[in-house]
């Protein structure tokens, strides 16, 4: 018989959304102000769009290589982070803040996909596991839904 892995993978989408013990990214981009968006208050190392992007960046990597053995990843760590401190323009922040949610979506769904083997290596990576993915994409947000929080807060 078969592993039932439908709880593991509710929980994956959960902690992947910011459910429960941490931020969604909802809240997180909700009313961030528009001048501040580009700021760095003292001794922060980014600013929101910079994080923000970064967030979108790492996690549309991570779809790719989950779901396309072709898919290659940019270069590090510059391929991860805009060029820009400040969004280039005024519909930048929305673009991104819509792309990221159209990539949360399309990963639920794959974790969501039954016929997706949550522990079986991928055959063009290196150990890599859609589990470990969908971890990496859970912490990966979580650390960074945190900092923008903080700027948030801050700025």
């Amino acid at each position: 018989m078969p592993y039932d892995d439908s709880l593991l993978r509710k929980l994956l989408i959960d902690a992947m959304r910011g459910d429960h013990a941490h931020i969604d990214f909802e809240s997180a981009v909700a009313d961030f102000p528009p001048d501040k968006r580009g700021a760095k208050p003292a001794g922060a190392p980014h600013s929101a769009w910079e994080l923000l992007e970064h967030m979108r960046l790492a996690q549309h990597d991570i779809l790719e290589f989950s779901r396309n053995p072709d898919h290659k990843s940019p270069k590090w760590p510059e391929g991860y982070w805009p060029e820009t401190q400040d969004p280039p323009n005024a519909g930048a922040w929305g673009d991104s803040v819509k792309a990221f949610e159209k990539e949360a979506r399309a990963l639920d769904r794959l974790m969501r996909d039954s016929d997706q083997d949550l522990f079986k290596r991928f055959e063009h990576g290196k150990g890599q596991t859609l589990l470990r993915e969908a971890l990496l994409v859970a912490t990966h947000n979580s650390y960074h839904l945190g900092q923008l929080m903080f700027l948030k807060k801050s700025v």
